[in-house]
Formats: C-alpha cells, structure tokens, sequence
C-alpha cells in the first residue's frame, strides 16, 4: 500500500495527519456556531423587524464575518482523513457539521448493509407551502444513499444514476430515511431508499446506482 504524507491526495480525499481526538474537539467547538446560524436563519426568514434594525444587524453581522474570516484559506474545504480512518467533510451540504445551510442530516449504520438517517426540516428547506422542496429530499436521499454504498465506509462509490419517485408531499418537520445495499456486481453497486414523513406515509422512493471509480478499487486491492 503506498504511504502517504500529510496533505497528500487519492480521488480529491486528502489525508491528514491529525489524530481523530483533535477532529473531534474542533467539531465540538465549532457545532454551537453552526447552529446558531441555523437558528439565525431561521429567524430572518421569519422576521418582521424593521428597517433600522435590520441594518444595525448587516452591519453587525458582517463585522462578524470579517472577524472569522480571518485567514481561512479559500477555495474549496474537500473531505479528509487521517490513519485512524476517520474522515471529515465539514463543508458537505447534507451533513457538514461546520455548515449551517446542511439541515443536517444524521445517520447510523443498523448494519453493513442498511442506513438510517433523521433530520428536522425547517422553513429553510420549504417548496410548496407546508412541504420539504423536492430538491432537498434528493439532496437527502443522494448522501444517504452513497453512504449504504460505501458499505459502512469500506469502499468508495460515487452517483451513477439517482431515480426518485414522489409518491406524497412530504410535510415539513421531522423526517426518516431507509436506505439499503440490494447488489454490488464488483464496480457497480445498487441502493434503495424511502423518506418516511412524521404520520408513517412513505413519500418519496429513490433507486440509485452507485460505482467505485478505478482508483478506489486498485487502491482497496493493494491492502
């Protein structure tokens, strides 16, 4: 297997030589951020505050954003991973855990092969009135999904094809997720998933085809 060095990179995963005890205590330090933005958020879509109060708050929260700001490297934040195998994605759109736009999404493996996932929607995730946009519930279902395929994160794999079917409104609030691995022919791997509403209804049902790329596996075969 090849050795790798800090900030080295296989597929645009770099590699980390931080211990997970570290990765641990800056997320921990950087969650009540992410969802105080949330609540944040939440709030502007709802406010009815008048005119000199919302500019005292761009102009507070833009002070605020300088201050953060503050040497973070640009460009793209990626996912990494060190030697212990824990992996960080902190930017990821369904669950970066510095991200406040990501609602977000929580999963658990049940086993290698089936996916559990929750997550509490918002007006920040509204299409029609009442209802989770369609858009966000392919967001949710095309992570879900991609972690069933990774077979609890022992293989990589990728979208090939995502087919939903929406078969109710899916009202907003809490929600649940099933994903389950049904085949992997060597590359190509196929997953199920429903997004089940609050009363049990299941609204939305999604087939998708995930594929290892070629480096991911000849990588899995030098181990």
């Amino acid at each position: 297997m090849t050795e790798l060095t800090d900030g080295d990179s296989i597929g645009g995963f770099t590699y980390r030589e931080i211990p997970t005890v570290e990765v641990d205590a800056v997320e921990a330090r950087f969650l009540p951020l992410a969802e105080a933005v949330r609540r944040l958020n939440d709030a502007v879509i709802r406010s009815t505050a008048d005119d000199t109060l919302l500019t005292d708050a761009v102009a507070r929260i833009d002070e605020l954003t300088r201050q953060l700001g503050e040497g973070a490297p640009p460009g793209p934040v990626g996912t990494c991973f060190n030697h212990e195998g824990r992996s960080w994605s902190w930017g990821n759109a369904a669950v970066g855990e510095r991200n406040a736009v990501a609602p977000p999404l929580y999963l658990r493996f049940v086993d290698d092969t089936h996916v559990v996932g929750e997550a509490d929607l918002g007006p920040a995730y509204e299409g029609p009135p009442g209802m989770v946009h369609g858009g966000v519930s392919a967001l949710l279902l095309d992570h879900l999904m991609g972690v069933t395929a990774s077979h609890r994160h022992t293989q990589t794999a990728f979208t090939g094809t995502l087919t939903m079917r929406y078969e109710a409104t899916l009202p907003l609030g809490k929600v649940t997720l099933h994903a389950e691995l049904v085949k992997q022919e060597r590359r190509k791997i196929d997953v199920e998933a429903t997004i089940v509403a609050t009363d049990g209804t299941v609204a939305i049902r999604a087939h998708g085809v995930f594929i290892t790329p070629r480096w991911a596996a000849e990588l899995s075969e030098d181990r």
